[in-house]
């Protein structure tokens, strides 16, 4: 298991339905507003840790590592379909059994919007609250292209160095912040990854799994979840947006203001993809006073 003073926090398991072991942080009073915090790839529940030292003396905090990531279980491919659908599913099956009744808070961030707003505009009712993070729920749009660096990461060449070297996680450290990290927590966000290609097989799916057509199994769910965004639009929304992120741009912050336009949006100019990385100070009032109201 991981340990970190960075991450004082007890581990809980879930068993998914294909008997997969889904590991997540239960931090603050249990009887407390729920709020639900994804992540996206290449990070881990890790990512939040400050979020949630801020926010579990009033708030039951509630934060899945997905299936292949963090301290999650490491299934094969003929164990576990490493999709969207699959994601958006094992989110609900933990759900079911966490938080049935109360309807959550959700903070969500790069796939975890991706799967966490799949999950929301499914269920609106058992949403309370939505707080986004660099991130998307909708397909690319014809006029535009994956990032340089995502297309690389594509390619036979960067599919192995993500798989064989841990390149993905490992530049992601240097490339999605614009202050740096310290040593400690650039560890810590790579530290799952480590060791044998199967620990990372989960941050190579999820890139391949990014859908560029409706060839791509992840494009029919994307585009359903776009539909139905208005079952949440009416929901309060904070969006805290880092400009300077290398995936999601202006143009992505632009699709969000027209899908959501009631949104309170703050724009980071000098923060970058981890955006909670590089603003923590700013955007954790922001969340606990948004939350509070």
């Amino acid at each position: 298991m991981f340990s970190s003073p960075l991450y004082p926090f007890a581990s809980h398991f879930h068993e998914q339905a294909a008997g997969h072991r889904l590991h997540y942080l239960d931090e603050g009073d249990a009887s407390a507003q729920p709020v639900v915090m994804v992540h996206g790839n290449p990070t881990w529940s890790f990512y939040y840790r400050d979020v949630v030292k801020a926010l579990s003396d009033r708030h039951r905090c509630l934060v899945p590592d997905h299936i292949g990531m963090g301290l999650s279980d490491r299934p094969g491919d003929k164990d576990y379909s490493y999709t969207l659908a699959s994601r958006v599913d094992d989110l609900g099956h933990w759900l079911d059994a966490v938080e049935p009744d109360r309807p959550i808070d959700l903070i969500v961030h790069d796939w975890g919007g991706a799967i966490g707003l799949s999950w929301a505009v499914r269920n609106p009712e058992r949403v309370r609250r939505i707080v986004l993070l660099n991130t998307w729920a909708f397909n690319i749009p014809a006029h535009e292209s994956l990032p340089a660096s995502l297309r690389f990461a594509r390619t036979g060449l960067g599919s192995f160095l993500i798989n064989r070297f841990n390149a993905f996680s490992g530049l992601a450290v240097r490339m999605a912040t614009k202050k740096g990290l310290s040593k400690d927590v650039a560890r810590g966000l790579v530290a799952p990854y480590q060791g044998s290609p199967d620990q990372r097989l989960a941050t190579l799916r999820f890139v391949q799994d990014i859908p560029l057509s409706d060839k791509d199994s992840a494009w029919a769910v994307l585009a359903e979840t776009e539909q139905l965004l208005d079952q949440v639009a009416a929901k309060p929304v904070l969006i805290a947006w880092g400009a300077k992120d290398f995936v999601f741009n202006d143009k992505v912050l632009a699709i969000w203001r027209e899908r959501l336009p009631e949104a309170r949006v703050e724009y980071l100019e000098d923060a970058g993809h981890y955006v909670l990385e590089d603003a923590a100070d700013r955007i954790i009032p922001w969340i606990r006073d948004f939350l509070a109201t």
